[in-house]
């Protein structure tokens, strides 16, 4: 979203130019030991405290070293995409990267998935794996596969270890581009041969990478003239998106909107980076977001894009987005700008520097952030503040409830209800996906965690248990549809065995829903493969969750009545333990608004309305 640097984000090699860390001022010689002990040691000093690691032949090695370590908690996930996923889901909530590891072949390319998603939502992730030993490289060895090459494309970085004393230096590196810049996915590859081999390791201090240069800060001059565009602007608007998370710029970003009183729209990678309970919130925009974000970025005479990539799911129809405002694109990663979105003004820059600095300089100017409770109480922009209103009094979000059929966006409501917010919430991909955003309110950063990017079914109940794992004083639970949790249901087996009380609540119906959705809109509703029922028996709930989870010894019960609800997510939530909730949902459900795919925020889906005018109220 808005944290890398270009010449790094998609390079591969098999180890840094040997002066890479030629003028780190000191080095630490340790005593002899294997190749495995020597990453496990490194491993440790850059505080790892938790790996998803699953062995095989040519990882043996490695696990045995982790045997040892009274530092790391080594977690055996039940498939190496739920170990991805895990990591993932604690480098989410952390910030810091998350680190998983995998044998050779069918271990490493299971973890393709995971790596690639880190990739494109700029997730900080280190992956290790096995490799067959280097003489058999290129042979077609058993459980031979080249994922240095294989992950080239989806990583910021990769490695293939040639030489044992190299493991010091690759893993401090590995780290460092993971974490810095625009984070991403590196991938280290180490043959069984490295693994086994003793050397004496010498550990660098620091890194400097030659033409890697992630710290960005952007010029008073470009800042300067920002100011003057907003002190022009009669319409304006914030855009924020993963960079602000990334960056930990959320105080600066709150604090710039207090002092400006620009309304703030997100990205659905960005929710929680501005509160969405406070009155100068928009919630999110996009395909799915809402309808009053949409018309208030497109109808802006002046747009500041901050740590967003202008991806399709929020532009739309990329000629006609925000065309009648002057675009200002604060961004780290100096590809994405202008890569979609032509702007007026670009500034390359860290984040939270650029908008800390833009902070001082209003200071200067005689801004004082004004924090009240109404949004017509601001007076920065009152006609634009009161078209806003109308827009966000006409089209909320918005349901048809039911005395007894429970509709989704209302379990959702009431699991924010019961929480009061509190919670850590991860998704599976699916219409349950875009409720959960909907009817769950953020406030703080790294309290959403969802699969946006890539759009990976099977990433929630993962990623739960590896947020779960990072904060385990926080409430913990995966909103889930039937069709993504059943990609990595056996990771209720790590969260019983390691009693990891992440909570799934799952919205059953029985379906693949948004395809189905799509089928009704786009197809006529003819039905391309999406019941996931039994249907020789179309009254069956199938399959059987509470008897999975009972396999599995995870308590589980499901809900079908409205009635019942309220007192089964109260005994979820209450659990000390793994818990899952079946929630049996209509598959009817539409999730609206729903701006079609290539089109317009004019051509908005609303409660079966379409091509709405954004004049008054629009």
């Amino acid at each position: 979203m808005s944290q890398s640097s270009s010449n790094t984000h998609s390079a591969a090699s098999h180890g840094a130019p040997s002066d890479a860390h030629s003028s780190s001022p000191a080095l630490e010689r340790g005593e002899p030991m294997s190749g495995a002990d020597i990453l496990v040691a490194c491993l440790e000093r850059e505080g790892v405290d938790t790996i998803f690691a699953y062995p095989g032949g040519a990882s043996m090695h490695m696990h045995q070293a982790l045997t040892r370590s009274k530092q790391i908690r080594t977690l055996l996930p039940r498939h190496e995409q739920g170990g991805g996923f895990s990591a993932e889901g604690y480098a989410r909530v952390t910030g810091r990267a998350g680190v998983v590891m995998a044998t050779s072949g069918p271990g490493a390319t299971n973890l393709v998935t995971c790596i690639a998603d880190a990739y494109l939502d700029s997730i900080p992730l280190v992956a290790i794996t096995g490799q067959v030993p280097q003489h058999m490289i290129g042979k077609g060895a058993f459980q031979e596969t080249d994922v240095f090459s294989v992950t080239a494309q989806v990583v910021k970085h990769n490695y293939l270890v040639m030489d044992v004393n190299d493991i010091p230096r690759i893993v401090k590196e590995a780290f460092h581009i993971a974490q810095t810049g625009r984070p991403g996915p590196v991938l280290i590859d180490i043959p069984k041969n490295i693994q086994q081999a003793i050397a004496r390791p010498v550990f660098p201090s620091e890194v400097k990478l030659r033409g890697y240069n992630p710290v960005r800060h952007a010029d008073d001059l470009a800042l300067n003239e920002l100011v003057g565009l907003i002190e022009q602007a009669k319409r304006p608007m914030l855009y924020v998106g993963g960079g602000v998370i990334s960056s930990e710029a959320a105080a600066e970003l709150k604090e710039f909107a207090l002092r400006t009183g620009i309304p703030v729209a997100s990205t659905l990678m960005g929710i929680g980076c501005f509160p969405e309970t406070h009155p100068l919130s928009l919630r999110w925009l996009g395909m799915h977001g809402t309808v009053y974000a949409n018309n208030a970025v497109n109808e802006a005479d002046l747009l500041l894009a901050v740590g967003v990539r202008f991806d399709d799911r929020v532009t739309g129809k990329l000629s006609e987005f925000a065309k009648h405002g002057t675009i200002v694109h604060i961004e780290i990663d100096e590809s994405e700008i202008n890569k979609n979105k032509h702007v007026r003004l670009p500034i390359l820059s860290d984040v939270k520097y650029a908008l800390g600095r833009l902070n001082q300089l209003l200071e200067r100017a005689g801004k004082k952030p004004q924090d009240h409770a109404e949004l017509t109480q601001f007076t920065a922009f009152p006609e634009w503040y009161k078209q806003i209103a109308l827009w966000r009094d006409n089209f909320p979000f918005t349901y048809d409830d039911t005395p007894d059929l429970i509709q989704p966006q209302y379990a959702i409501e009431l699991l924010y209800e019961l929480t009061k917010g509190d919670a850590i919430i991860t998704t599976g991909v699916g219409q349950h996906q875009m409720w959960a955003g909907q009817f769950y309110k953020f406030n703080d950063p790294r309290t959403f965690v969802t699969s946006a990017g890539l759009g990976s079914m099977g990433f929630g109940y993962p990623a739960a248990i590896g947020a779960k794992v990072a904060r385990p004083d926080k409430q913990v639970v995966d909103i889930d549809g039937d069709g993504s949790f059943l990609m990595n249901v056996q990771e209720l087996a790590l969260a019983h065995i390691e009693k990891i009380a992440a909570k799934a609540l799952i919205l059953n119906n029985q379906w693949l829903g948004m395809v189905v959705q799509w089928e009704d809109r786009f197809y006529n509703s003819n039905r391309g493969h999406t019941f996931l029922g039994d249907p020789e028996d179309l009254n069956r709930i199938y399959p059987d969750y509470i008897n999975i989870c009972k396999g599995f010894g995870v308590p589980c019960e499901r809900v079908v009545h409205k009635k019942d609800l309220r007192a089964a997510m109260q005994r979820m939530l209450d659990s000390k333990e793994a818990y899952v909730l079946d929630v049996m949902v209509p598959y009817t459900e539409h999730v609206l608004p729903m701006i079609p795919s290539g089109a317009t925020y004019k051509d908005v889906i609303y409660k079966g309305r379409q091509k709405l005018e954004a004049g008054s109220g629009l």
